[in-house]
């Protein structure tokens, strides 16, 4: 299966760029080609965006609902073929790829409804008019972990506010976008609306996100790549929303129940081989504790399967060869640096090869200045870093230079929420508390800016008008 054309003007495109292969990376056979598309072709569907930008920013909100609500119907009914294309092209489990990451677009799509039914788009203030507007042409450029749910993300509110796209998906997972823009296009969405080019971020991602005529950068992926775009965007001052790295902790407070705390915070680092931004892959424990810890850990990544996306297996591959091979590193590194391996820390069990597995990885006696415990790795490896007070836990839990996300487990949920409030991140969950929707994703510090997800993600996409004496 080949993504070899683009989607511009509402019409598909073969590039005239070259390609480069897709991998599958539980058995690294090739399974088609995407294109590299070149300026040229990022520029042709820039400007078909702004072709089309004047008479979409001016439908009523309720017309351009009318065409979410029709591509989350398609979502909905396209479940499975899409949890198939992202289980082949970045290797998450079946399981995994069908009751979450399919069905994220679906609920990006949802909420977005939600809160764009729901908001003042104009308002009075006193005798002012404020007015939300579309801010323009955006260039959405989105990873191959979540691939989906960030395509979705990013699209849903864009195409709420107004906004008209062009969207750039990692050439390493482009199955799942290219079903998507089929998806918008069979959905009616105008022409130059919404645009899809494949390619490269050192080229066609450059190029898109210099132009003069975008407007916006929306962008999910590497904290080094979020530095290059907002250097770019800030050539022409565009807005720039940027999701990037994180290394979030897991923080255990004394009065936690361990038998309870300890699985499940193995169990969602590990979700996804580990490769979620938001994965809480430092473990602060009390140095008390430590040994009760250690065990339960060591039984828990041990009971974790290791397979084949189509098998019943919990972890599946690592979703690249470069990513694979980042992985494999940061494992050497933290045993050079004197890190106790607790379990895992092998390459591809011989079972397994030629795929990209990595066994889930613990490492104790992890402390601050250890690589492992101050880089994203983005695989199935966490660190256990024990602390003597609390106080040395949240001072340690806060010296990274990221800020995404965080966890805290205690019995006393008062003082839990005390510890939550001073972490300096974006998210933080305590006791195990899911992802809600509806509210904000983000960071803070290197972890990026602004926010995805509901009213704070379609907000992304206003700018704000004030019409003295318009009211």
């Amino acid at each position: 299966m080949d993504a070899l054309a683009h989607y511009i003007d509402g019409q598909w495109v073969q590039s005239q760029g070259r390609s480069q292969d897709i991998v599958n990376p539980s058995n690294r056979a090739v399974i088609g080609k995407v294109a590299l598309g070149t300026v040229e072709e990022g520029e042709a569907a820039i400007m078909a965006a702004r072709r089309a930008f004047p008479a979409w920013s001016a439908t009523s909100v309720d017309t351009r609902l009318g065409y979410l609500r029709a591509i989350l119907d398609a979502l909905v009914v396209r479940n499975e073929e899409m949890a198939d294309l992202i289980s082949l092209e970045m290797g998450a489990p079946r399981w995994l790829a069908q009751g979450a990451q399919a069905p994220s677009g679906a609920q990006q799509f949802r909420e977005t409804i939600k809160a764009a039914e729901n908001y003042q788009f104009e308002y009075a203030m006193g005798s002012t008019l404020i007015r939300r507007e579309a801010v323009g042409v955006c260039a959405l450029i989105t990873p191959w972990n979540w691939p989906l749910n960030q395509v979705a993300a990013k699209v849903a509110p864009a195409l709420a506010a107004g906004c008209c796209m062009v969207l750039k998906p990692s050439e390493l997972a482009p199955y799942d976008a290219l079903l998507f823009a089929q998806i918008v296009d069979e959905a009616g969405v105008p022409p130059g609306v919404f645009n899809l080019v494949f390619g490269d971020g050192a080229m066609l991602g450059d190029a898109l996100t210099r132009h003069a005529q975008v407007d916006m950068v929306s962008f999910t992926g590497s904290t080094r790549a979020g530095m290059a775009i907002a250097a770019n965007a800030a050539r022409t001052i565009k807005r720039v929303a940027l999701e990037l790295g994180g290394k979030s902790a897991n923080i255990i407070l004394p009065d936690a129940d361990l038998a309870a705390a300890i699985p499940a915070s193995i169990t969602t680092c590990m979700n996804n081989s580990g490769q979620s931004c938001i994965a809480a892959t430092r473990l602060l424990v009390p140095a008390a504790h430590y040994d009760e810890v250690r065990a339960l850990a060591k039984q828990a990544a041990e009971a974790m399967t290791l397979g084949p996306p189509n098998s019943d297996a919990e972890i599946g591959p690592i979703a690249n060869e470069a990513q694979y091979r980042r992985v494999l590193d940061h494992i050497a590194r933290a045993k050079t640096d004197g890190a106790e391996l607790i379990a895992g820390g092998g390459d591809c069990p011989a079972g397994l090869a030629p795929g990209l597995f990595v066994p889930v990885t613990i490492f104790g006696q992890v402390t601050p200045d250890m690589a492992i415990a101050q880089d994203e790795i983005f695989g199935p490896v966490l660190a256990i870093m024990p602390y003597d007070t609390v106080e040395d836990a949240i001072r340690i839990a806060n010296d990274t230079p990221y800020g995404l996300s965080g966890q805290v487990w205690g019995k006393d949920h008062a003082s839990a929420l005390t510890v939550a409030k001073r972490l300096r991140t974006g998210m933080v969950h305590v006791n195990g508390a899911p992802l809600d929707p509806a509210a904000p994703f983000g960071g803070y510090k290197m972890s990026g800016l602004g926010r995805e997800w509901g009213v704070q993600g379609l907000e992304e996409f206003l700018e704000v008008k004030a019409v003295a004496g318009g009211a």
